[in-house]
C-alpha cells in the first residue's frame, strides 16, 4: 500500500510539473492568435523545456532546426505580431524576442548565424517587490529599418522561478519574410548557443532573497 501512495504521488507530482510547462506555438500578424504550428516550428519535446546552454536546441526548440512544413509569414518592416501558447506563462522570469536574417528561405535556415535582439519583458520593480509579464500573448513589432528579406523570429521564456536549479528556457521560432525594410544593419548580434552563460546575473539570480535589480541575459536590445 505504501508503495502505491508512493507511487501516485510521484506520478501526480510529474502531472504537476508538466502541466506548469508551456509551448509557444501560434505567430500572427496584429493581435491575432493564429494557427497553431502555422508558421511556428513545431517542436517534438511537448512542452518539456531546453536545459543545456550548449545546446543548438535553444535555437529553436528540439525539432526545430529546419521548417519542415512550416510556412513563412509575409509582413512588412514596422508591422505588429503576436506569439501566443498553449497556456499562459507559469514560471517567473524575462521574456525576450530575437531575430536572425536567413542566408537564403527561413525553412530551410538552421538559426547558425546572427542574432539580434528586439526586445525584452523584464520585471518592473516597485515598492520592494518585482512584477513579471507573464501572458498568453506577447505582441511585438518588426524592426522598421531592418533589411528586408527572409528571418528566424525567435521567442523565448527564462525560468529562473527555483534558485539553486538549472533555469529552464522554453523556446519558439516563427518563420517571416519581411518586406519594405531600410538598410541597417542590426547590432549587436550573438551567436546561439553562446548568447547566455552560467555566469550571467540575469540566470543565477535569487529572485526571492533581495532581489532589487535584474539584467535581462543576452545581447542589449537593438532599436533603429
Amino acid at each position: 500500500m505504501k508503495s502505491f501512495v508512493a507511487i501516485a504521488a510521484t506520478v501526480a507530482l510529474a502531472a504537476q510539473s508538466a502541466s506548469a510547462h508551456y509551448i509557444f506555438q501560434a505567430l500572427a500578424k496584429g493581435t491575432a492568435k493564429g494557427v497553431v504550428y502555422e508558421y511556428v516550428r513545431r517542436n517534438t519535446n511537448y512542452n518539456s523545456p531546453v536545459v543545456d546552454l550548449a545546446s543548438k536546441d535553444l535555437r529553436c526548440n528540439v525539432g526545430g532546426a529546419t521548417g519542415g512544413n512550416t510556412s513563412t509569414l509575409e509582413m512588412n518592416a514596422g508591422d505588429p505580431f503576436t506569439f501566443t501558447l498553449d497556456t499562459a506563462v507559469y514560471h517567473q522570469g524575462p521574456v525576450s524576442l530575437y531575430m536572425s536574417k536567413a542566408p537564403g528561405a527561413a525553412v530551410d535556415y538552421d538559426g547558425s548565424g546572427d542574432w539580434f535582439k528586439i526586445n525584452d519583458w523584464a520585471p518592473v520593480f516597485n515598492g520592494g517587490s518585482a512584477t513579471w509579464t507573464m501572458k498568453d500573448t506577447y505582441s511585438f513589432t518588426i524592426p522598421k529599418c531592418i533589411p528586408s528579406g527572409e528571418y528566424l523570429l525567435r521567442i523565448q521564456s527564462l525560468a529562473i522561478h527555483n534558485p539553486g536549479a538549472t533555469p529552464q528556457w522554453y523556446v519558439g521560432c516563427g518563420q517571416v519574410k519581411v518586406s519594405g525594410g531600410g538598410s541597417t544593419t542590426p547590432s549587436p548580434t550573438a551567436k546561439i548557443p553562446g548568447a547566455f552563460k552560467a555566469t550571467d546575473p540575469g540566470y543565477t539570480a535569487n529572485i526571492y532573497t533581495n532581489f532589487n535589480s535584474y539584467i535581462v541575459p543576452g545581447p542589449a536590445v537593438f532599436k533603429c
